[in-house]
C-alpha cells in the first residue's frame, strides 16, 4: 500500500498541481516519496520565501494554486512572509510542512526545528491551517483547500504532516475530484444592480484583482453602461487603451474627484484598500454614492458599507450584467476619462512621468509579458499611472502586506506557469538583494526571464522619508554588489543602462541566439519624489 506521503502527491496530482516549489529536507522526504514518477514538476528555490514567492507568482500567472514544500520549524517560518504577501493579495497558495513526531508536540522537548506551536504561528496567516493525525485526514484535508481555494476568496492555506504520520500506510484514494461552481449572483440582486445602474447618469466602475480575468465581460459592461473604469493595481491591464479606462490610481486627485462625482458606482472584486485608494494617508476613501459592491469573500463585504452588496464571483456578475442591461445611451464617459487622464498624469512629477514612460518602452518592446514588480521606484510609478497591455499581467509587491524581494521569485513562478509569455522583473538594488540567489534558480530552469534592477545605490525612499522627519539617517546606504560579476556568475547577459528610453529599448530588443534569462542594471541615481 503506498504511505501517507505518497497518498499526498497522488491527491495533489488529482487536483491537477502540475509544479511543487521546494527545498527537500530531512523533514519532508517522505513528501517526497512518490513524486519522481508523478509527473508533477519541482523547482528547487534556493530559500523558502523564495518558493513561497514563486508559488505566488505561479499562482498569478496560472490563475491556478501554487503549491510550496517546505521543512517545519524554520522551513515554515522562512515562507511566512511569502504566505503573507499571498494573503493581503487573495493569492491562491497551499503550503505542505513536515511537523515533528505527534508524540513531541507541544512538549517542548528541544526537538530539531521544534516550534512551541507551529499550526498555531501558521493560523496567524493562513485562511486554514490543519494538522494532519491520521490517515483518513489527508484526503479531506486537502479536497477542502482546493475546494476553498476556488469557491472563496484566495490566500494562503497550511497543510502539516507529522514525520509519524507521514510513513502511514494510506489506501490509494479515488482520482475522481470534485470541483466546486463559481459562486453566482442571486436574481434578485442582479435586479437591483440593474434598476440602480440603468438610472445613473454618471456611473463609475471600480475593478479590482478579483475581476482580472474577466476583461471582456469588464470592457462589455462599461459600453453598455458608458461607464469609466478605473482598475487596481492587480487588475491594471484591463481594457487596455479603451478610452472609457483610466489606467491611473484612485488615489491620484483627480481620480478620486471623478469617483465623488459619480452618482453610482460599480466596485467589482476589490477589497477598497488604502494602497489602492488612499495611499497619501488622507485617512479615508472617497466618498461615494450608491455603491453597489461585488465580492466573492462575506467578510470583504462586511468591512465596508455599501448600498448593495452582492456575495459573488465579480467576474460572473459583470458577464450576467452585460448580457442583461439593455445599451443605454451614450453620454460623455469617454470624453471625462480622457479628462482624467490628462489630470492624472499631470499630477506625476517629472521623474516618475520618466519612469512611467520607462514602463511603455518595456511594454512595447516585449509585447504582452508579465511584468513582476517588487518595491522600488518605477513600480511606485507604474503604480500610479500605467497602461499595461495584457489583464492580470502587472503584478507586485509594493501594495497590501508590501514584501521587499518578492519580484525575483515570483517572477520565476509566473514564467514556469506560463512558458509561452514573456516574464519581466522590475526590482530596486535594495529589493534584489533580499532574493539574488533566486537568479541562480531561473539560470538551472532556463527560464527566459528579463531580470531588470533599477539601481540608485540603497534604500533612496526611505532616506529621504527620514530626512523629512527630521531625523538622522541611518541604515538606507546597503552598498549593492557589481550586478554585473553577479550576473555572470549566473551565466546570464548583461546590459547596463542609464535612465532613458532609447538605451533601454535597445537593451531590450532580442539578440540573435540568446535563450535563457538575461539582466538589465538601470542607472539611476535617487530621484526624490
Amino acid at each position: 500500500m503506498p504511505t501517507l506521503g505518497e497518498a499526498l502527491v497522488a491527491r495533489l496530482k488529482a487536483h491537477d498541481v502540475e509544479v511543487v516549489f521546494g527545498i527537500p529536507g530531512v523533514h519532508t522526504v517522505e513528501l517526497y516519496r512518490g513524486l519522481a514518477a508523478s509527473g508533477i514538476r519541482h523547482i528547487t528555490p534556493r530559500h523558502e520565501q523564495g518558493a513561497g514567492f514563486m508559488a505566488d507568482g505561479y499562482a498569478r500567472a496560472s490563475g491556478k494554486p501554487g503549491v510550496a514544500f517546505v521543512i517545519t520549524g524554520p522551513g515554515l517560518t522562512n515562507t511566512l512572509t511569502a504566505m503573507g504577501q499571498a494573503r493581503a493579495d487573495s493569492v491562491p497558495m497551499l503550503v505542505v510542512t513536515g511537523v515533528n513526531p505527534t508524540k513531541t508536540l507541544g512538549r517542548g522537548l528541544g526537538c530539531l526545528h521544534e516550534l512551541p506551536d507551529q499550526i498555531g504561528l501558521s493560523k496567524t496567516v493562513s485562511i486554514t491551517a490543519q494538522t494532519i493525525m491520521n490517515a483518513d485526514e489527508l484526503v479531506p484535508a486537502i479536497d477542502g483547500v482546493f475546494e476553498a481555494m476556488e469557491s472563496e476568496r484566495g490566500g494562503p492555506h497550511h497543510i502539516e504532516i507529522p514525520l509519524d504520520v507521514a510513513v502511514y500506510e494510506h489506501a490509494k484514494p479515488s482520482a475522481k475530484v470534485t470541483v466546486p461552481e463559481r459562486k453566482e449572483p442571486q436574481a434578485d440582486q442582479l435586479e437591483a444592480a440593474m434598476a440602480m445602474l440603468t438610472n445613473a447618469k454618471r456611473a463609475v466602475m471600480l475593478v479590482g484583482g478579483g475581476a482580472k480575468r474577466a476583461d471582456a465581460a469588464i470592457g462589455a459592461l462599461a459600453e453598455k453602461l458608458d461607464a469609466v473604469v478605473v482598475p487596481t493595481v492587480n487588475a491594471r491591464g484591463l481594457m487596455h487603451r479603451h478610452p472609457l479606462c483610466i489606467p491611473a490610481s484612485a488615489s491620484l486627485e483627480a481620480v478620486r474627484q471623478e469617483i465623488e462625482a459619480a452618482d453610482c458606482v460599480l466596485a467589482l472584486g476589490t477589497e477598497l484598500g488604502p494602497t489602492d485608494y488612499d495611499m497619501f494617508g488622507r485617512g479615508s476613501l472617497p466618498n461615494m454614492q450608491k455603491l453597489i459592491r461585488v465580492d466573492i469573500s462575506s467578510e470583504q463585504l462586511a468591512r465596508h458599507a455599501a448600498d448593495l452588496k452582492i456575495e459573488a464571483d465579480a467576474g460572473l456578475v459583470a458577464q450576467a450584467l452585460a448580457e442583461k442591461l439593455p445599451n443605454l445611451p451614450i453620454k460623455d464617459a469617454a470624453a471625462r476619462a480622457e479628462q482624467v487622464r490628462v489630470a492624472a498624469w499631470a499630477e506625476l512629477s517629472d521623474d516618475y512621468r520618466l519612469m512611467c514612460e520607462l514602463l511603455n518602452v518595456i511594454r512595447d518592446e516585449i509585447p504582452a509579458a508579465l511584468i513582476v514588480g517588487d518595491s522600488t521606484q518605477p513600480v511606485y510609478a507604474g503604480n500610479l499611472y500605467f497602461d499595461h497591455d495584457v489583464a492580470g499581467g502587472w503584478f507586485n509587491a509594493s501594495t497590501g502586506f508590501g514584501a521587499l524581494g518578492y519580484a525575483i521569485p515570483a517572477a520565476i513562478g509566473a514564467q514556469v506557469a506560463s512558458p509561452e509569455r514573456n516574464v519581466v522583473v522590475i526590482a530596486g538594488d535594495g529589493g534584489a538583494q533580499f532574493s539574488l540567489p533566486e537568479l541562480m534558480t531561473a539560470a538551472q530552469e532556463k527560464l527566459p526571464i528579463t531580470f531588470i534592477v533599477w539601481n540608485n545605490g540603497g534604500y533612496g525612499e526611505i532616506e529621504l522619508t527620514m530626512e523629512r522627519a527630521d531625523i538622522d539617517v541611518v541604515g538606507c546606504d546597503p552598498k549593492p554588489p557589481l550586478f554585473e560579476a553577479v550576473a555572470a556568475s549566473c551565466g546570464m547577459p548583461y546590459t547596463r543602462v542609464p535612465a532613458e528610453a532609447e538605451a533601454l529599448a535597445r537593451a531590450l530588443r532580442p539578440k540573435h541566439g540568446q535563450t535563457g534569462p538575461r539582466f538589465v542594471e538601470i542607472d539611476a541615481p535617487f530621484i526624490a519624489n
